[in-house]
């Protein structure tokens, strides 16, 4: 946008030395240089901001052996939606059952030890240190017991969130020792979606706003941003941002690249020809005007968008007079002579020399 603003901003100068010298009925020192002048009025701006990024599914786990056996049974397979909890598949037992019920046995046992003891201290037959000698018998046989506990749990892998099996890793038959990845579950009826904002634009989105999401095959999603970083990356300058997307047709997409549509909050904007655009002394982006008083004002304006329609700019007060002709013949703080013209007349008489369908905005 900026080689297009630049050509456009040369030719408009061009055009403005072009321009017929100012109205004079008078010697020049007596009389007023005579401006064409129209008034603009804001308009609401509906504005985006577009970043390119990475779609990912909200939840992906591999599901590992947490002891070691043989596959006995797959209780699902690759493509089948599964609720948090339920058996994926189920491994050979390799004894487990019975050491939990060897460690159910030592615990009932140290369990009456305990009450037996503790009768007999009331009649001053045991000992305090007896006593305390089989509360750590206890616990250590609740420890042993848990542990066998778990392990017979792990006989039956679960998964861990509502999702669908992607991967399976695992035959039946096939010996898995412990830590082995048997299958993969992932959710993509949520996406995450991730993407780095230039820091000049970090200021502008916020954790809230909606976010339309362009997949492959031109279809849309709808998210919104869940996330945005305090720090930028040294390296790029850009924030982190993750943004939440519905999936609800399980559509295959995680994994690729998604065009991001930040919806900002809309703005008061002005529009006319880029021709009206001035370059300051500090090299600002300005759009010269008349105060009440007929004193010219230069106004420093940001360029929102450029379309087929001209320049749409914001940082203008929400009325104005804007110089539409003889611009290029006066300075701020000097006193002019206006010609208000309409909106139609100053448009076609300042054609912005670079409009093109499909000129999209800026950002």
């Amino acid at each position: 946008m900026a080689l297009v603003l630049g050509l456009w901003l040369l030719l408009g100068e061009k055009r403005s030395a072009q321009d017929e010298a100012p109205l004079v009925g008078a010697p020049a020192e007596e009389t007023l240089h005579q401006v064409e002048t129209r008034w603009s009025v804001a308009q609401p701006l509906a504005r985006e901001q577009v970043l390119q990024g990475q779609l990912q599914p909200w939840q992906q786990v591999e599901v590992m052996a947490q002891v070691s056996g043989r596959v006995e049974q797959l209780s699902r397979q690759q493509g089948d939606q599964v609720s948090a909890g339920e058996v994926l598949l189920e491994l050979s037992d390799e004894g487990r059952s019975m050491q939990l019920t060897q460690a159910r046995a030592n615990y009932r046992l140290r369990q009456t030890e305990l009450e037996s003891t503790r009768k007999l201290r009331a009649s001053n037959y045991a000992t305090e240190t007896e006593i305390v000698r089989l509360e750590g018998e206890l616990a250590r046989a609740g420890a042993e017991l848990e542990a066998a506990e778990l392990a017979v749990q792990y006989n039956r892998p679960v998964a861990p969130f509502d999702g669908v099996v992607d991967r399976r890793h695992v035959d039946v038959g096939e010996l898995v020792q412990s830590g082995a990845e048997l299958m993969s579950v992932v959710n993509v009826k949520r996406l995450k979606a991730t993407a780095h904002i230039p820091q000049q634009d970090a200021s502008r989105v916020a954790v809230g706003q909606k976010v339309t999401l362009e997949v492959t095959g031109g279809r849309q999603l709808q998210g919104v941003v869940r996330f945005i970083s305090l720090a930028a990356d040294p390296q790029t300058r850009s924030f982190y941002v993750e943004i939440e997307a519905q999936n609800p047709e399980l559509w295959r997409v995680a994994g690729g690249s998604a065009t991001l549509r930040i919806q900002l909050p809309p703005v008061l904007a002005h529009q006319f020809s880029p021709a009206l655009l001035r370059l300051g002394p500090d090299g600002q982006l300005g759009v010269h005007a008349v105060d009440e008083s007929g004193q010219v004002i230069n106004y420093p304006v940001r360029v929102v968008a450029i379309t087929n329609d001209g320049a749409t700019v914001e940082g203008l007060p929400e009325k104005l007079q804007v110089i539409t002709q003889g611009a290029g013949f006066v300075e701020p703080g000097q006193q002019v002579e206006t010609k208000l013209v309409s909106a139609s007349d100053a448009e076609s008489e300042a054609v912005s020399p670079l409009a093109r369908p499909g000129m999209g905005a800026a950002e």
